[in-house]
């Protein structure tokens, strides 16, 4: 075991770290705080996790070396998944480099056993600033076990926003320019369209052809239901899994119950019991994200169907057979995650007794704050006339006043009661 670790040390202190474009996350912030506290980059697999590590590690060893800053990935398959790899590292460390190091970069941490109760005792017994990443929910704050709470910062990191995109296709749009400079505009619908299409996965993004972004996501898509699925939860039935995942990956409303219909349809028998524990291996690899009806009692927000979220839009246009080149899906999905970005859990749907839905609903400090309707081409009057009578119709039922409508682009609204955000607008009221 100390001859693995001595020659992955070793490795280290050699390596050449890759180039880093930055990104619009701010980490050095939190190792200057004066308490100690495990720092948590959490996300879904191949969102720049250890990028945005590597940046911060760069950052570090301006002042730094090699010795002080140490980085380990536990999904290197020389490190033996077990408990002894752990209660070695330090020992390993020590003997090695003659001291312990002051920054210490734990990749897929959550790979070994008892993980928890070894970075525990770390942050009890060590003055050492610990930064670890992880794809799965075991990390976050939802799921971290109970004797790291109240012990570590968590940072949940997505894939690339517009601005993140547009600084890796190394492009600039002057947003002031575009309503009057029709040049400026196409770039801009241009841009944002492959950017809707292909998603914001930043290997993805750096990638010319559109042939290897579709065999590029489609490996990720087999890689998250393998590693962070099929393996972590150790699922027997992985072709009812992957029949469920094309099922979602093509709906804009499940049930369990209407799911367990079409699964039973296609031959594919699975308890509800199971179905719904599928639901949240699928959610825990933060693949997908279920956003619920908005109803004051627990039980009707079950009942009521829900609506998938995907982490990236490049896996609905890559995997999805009904809605791959349907830009209001790709607006919406876009959308919802730039809502959860700020509001997190506050997010809910609606949908009155005549069935006029509002795509989301911010429900904060005890009521409806902002209703928001989703409409790619709100310059077609009849669509947009007929998501103002949703808004406005809801809004009076749910005695909430901000009422906006999200479009790919600013038009006036026929009812003075709704103001049309474009992408800009939107992004902007979102800071």
């Amino acid at each position: 075991m100390k001859e693995i670790l001595r020659t992955i040390l070793y490795e280290w202190e050699q390596r050449e770290l890759p180039r880093v474009i930055p990104r619009d996350y701010q980490l050095q912030q939190y190792l200057d705080l004066e308490i100690n506290k495990v720092l948590v980059i959490t996300g879904f697999r191949r969102v720049g996790k250890t990028y945005l590590s590597f940046d911060l590690v760069k950052k570090l060893l301006k002042s730094y070396s090699k010795k002080d800053v140490c980085y380990i990935n536990f999904e290197d398959e020389r490190l033996p998944v077990q408990e002894e790899t752990l209660s070695a590292l330090l020992p390993a460390i020590q003997e090695t480099w003659g001291q312990k190091p002051k920054y210490l970069f734990l990749d897929e941490l959550q790979n070994m056993p008892n993980w928890s109760r070894w970075l525990r005792r770390l942050i009890d017994t060590e003055e050492i600033r610990i930064i670890v990443t992880g794809s799965s929910s075991k990390m976050s704050s939802f799921e971290i076990p109970t004797e790291l709470r109240g012990r570590f910062f968590e940072i949940q990191v997505f894939p690339l926003s517009l601005a993140e995109y547009l600084r890796f296709k190394k492009e600039k749009i002057d947003f002031e320019k575009l309503s009057h400079l029709p040049s400026e505009q196409a770039k801009f619908n241009f841009l944002f369209e492959e950017y809707l299409t292909f998603g914001g996965l930043p290997e993805v993004v750096l990638l010319g052809e559109t042939g290897k972004k579709m065999e590029l996501l489609q490996n990720y898509y087999q890689t998250v239901v393998s590693k962070e699925i099929i393996e972590r939860f150790n699922v027997k039935n992985q072709e009812g899994l992957k029949v469920l995942l094309r099922l979602l990956l093509n709906s804009t409303h499940y049930t369990v119950s209407n799911l367990y219909n079409s699964l039973k349809s296609l031959n594919q028998k699975i308890g509800k019991t199971t179905l719904n524990n599928y639901l949240s291996y699928i959610e825990s690899s933060y693949f997908l994200k279920p956003l619920f009806y908005l109803s004051p009692s627990l039980k009707n927000q079950l009942q009521y169907p829900r609506k998938p979220y995907f982490i990236d839009n490049g896996f609905i246009f890559s995997l999805s057979t009904k809605f791959s080149k349907n830009f209001g899906r790709l607006f919406e999905n876009f959308s919802f995650w730039q809502l959860y970005k700020k509001y997190k859990d506050e997010i809910f749907y609606y949908q009155d007794r005549l069935g006029r839905e509002v795509d989301f609903v911010i429900f904060a400090n005890n009521r409806p704050e902002i209703l928001v309707q989703v409409c790619w081409d709100a310059t077609d009057f009849e669509t947009r006339e007929r998501e103002e009578r949703a808004l406005v119709a809801s809004g009076k039922t749910l005695k909430c006043e901000k009422l906006f409508i999200v479009a790919k682009e600013v038009v006036p609204a026929g009812d003075s009661r709704v103001k049309v955000l474009g992408v800009k607008e939107f992004l902007d009221f979102l800071q």
